[in-house]
């Protein structure tokens, strides 16, 4: 039995902020199904004040939330940018009375559909298209620096490469997929950033530390033959509430994939088993790739994941002060990201036979005095899966190493 009481880390404006209680804390982060790009995260919290602070917050103020994990280090699950703040006389004695601070913020991909593009897009590859869109628009152009600003004040770390990063994070690049050019027409950055993520079969997501990232087609496939599952023990999770999900809509037995230039040419690909078990489900995918080989390609992946249902983990809640949960799982679940792979273990026999994996889409952290739980919605292993292109294998891989009985059209992960 491991006790353990989350210590909470608010800085606004990267000041540590001390003076007030935090009463109530809700994040959400991800997206609430594999067919969607991720939304922006947010995060609400109640600050108790006693002494009639100012607490020293403005709209558009960064603001970062951490909690110390089980080796008492801060480990960071949200940041963001102030949208609106709230100031409410709580409780009136005779002598005193408290105060509550509402404070709400988004994550850095709320800001994308309120910028427009009218510049054109070259040829590229799905990586390197989004990382032109959004290195033009996170990282500050040079008439945009204050002119007093000196290098002191940059950390000892900066360089000149990433001095005035304002939310761009880890890209894939160049990414798997060669993606047509783009024309100039008006478009906002979130709509034509997503759509390059769909047509590179990857997404777009935020990383606790509130930055834009994007994980290209094999970026889970990599990660998993490299870190492998956390392992998770459902007896350890709240019992009520556990949900799986097997739907119909899941299914997709006819595609449609848009491709070129303005998406202005098609392939299709169907499922004939599937249909006349599941009835025609169809879906029409646009995308921006350039070559209908690989729109072809991409319409008899989605077919072999997608053209039977599969059991989704819609919720499963685990209760971080819970003294049963081991200190592994504790700092696994404090770091949670989107994309990271989870085996639960020993559910009830009747629920996907008693043992699930899959990765992370989305998740949320609810937190009151002393308390904190995360809730985490799980999509199928089948669902992302891409395999490996022969470079993304780790270098000291040794053929001896591969099962002997592995066949290579089955070869997608090297482990």
């Amino acid at each position: 039995m491991t006790q353990w009481n989350p210590i909470w880390l608010v800085e606004i404006d990267g000041v540590e902020y001390t003076d007030a209680i935090l009463a109530n804390l809700t994040i959400r982060s991800g997206r609430t199904n594999i067919y969607e790009q991720a939304q922006a995260g947010y995060v609400n919290i109640q600050l108790l004040d006693l002494a009639q602070t100012i607490i020293p917050v403005n709209i558009n103020s960064t603001i970062g939330v951490s909690v110390k994990d089980t080796a008492g280090v801060f480990v960071a699950i949200f940041g963001g940018n102030v949208v609106d703040i709230a100031l409410e006389v709580r409780e009136v004695g005779s002598t005193a009375f408290t105060q509550t601070y509402s404070i709400t913020a988004l994550g850095a991909l709320a800001r994308l559909p309120k910028i427009i593009r009218t510049q054109n897009l070259a040829r590229d590859f799905d990586g390197d298209q989004i990382f032109e869109v959004l290195s033009q628009v996170l990282y500050n152009q040079w008439q945009q620096v204050a002119g007093a600003l000196t290098w002191a004040t940059y950390p000892a770390t900066t360089t000149w490469a990433n001095a005035e990063n304002n939310g761009l994070g880890e890209i894939d690049r160049p990414g798997n997929y060669d993606l047509a050019a783009q024309g100039n027409d008006p478009i906002d950055v979130y709509s034509l950033v997503s759509g390059l993520a769909t047509s590179g079969l990857g997404y777009i997501y935020e990383d606790a530390l509130g930055l834009i990232g994007y994980a290209d087609s094999t970026h889970r496939t990599t990660y998993l033959a490299a870190n492998g599952y956390v392992d998770l023990d459902a007896n350890q999770a709240r019992g009520t509430g556990l949900r799986i999900e097997t739907r119909v809509g899941d299914v997709r037995n006819a595609i449609t994939i848009k491709y070129s230039t303005n998406s202005q040419n098609d392939v299709s690909d169907s499922d004939p088993i599937s249909i006349s078990t599941y009835g025609n489900l169809a879906q029409i995918i646009t995308t921006t790739l350039h070559d209908a080989t690989d729109a072809t390609a991409q319409a008899a992946f989605y077919l072999s994941l997608r053209a039977n249902p599969q059991p989704i983990f819609s919720e499963i809640t685990f209760d971080l002060t819970n003294p049963e949960l081991d200190n592994s799982d504790r700092d696994n679940l404090i770091g949670i990201f989107m994309g990271e792979a989870v085996a639960l273990n020993n559910l009830p026999l009747n629920m996907s036979a008693g043992a699930f994996q899959g990765f992370v889409e989305g998740w949320s952290f609810q937190a009151s005095y002393n308390q904190l739980s995360v809730t985490l919605l799980l999509s199928p292993l089948a669902y992302s899966l891409q395999a490996m292109a022969w470079d993304d294998v780790p270098v000291n891989e040794t053929w001896s190493s591969v099962s002997p009985i592995l066949e290579w059209q089955y070869a997608t992960i090297v482990a």
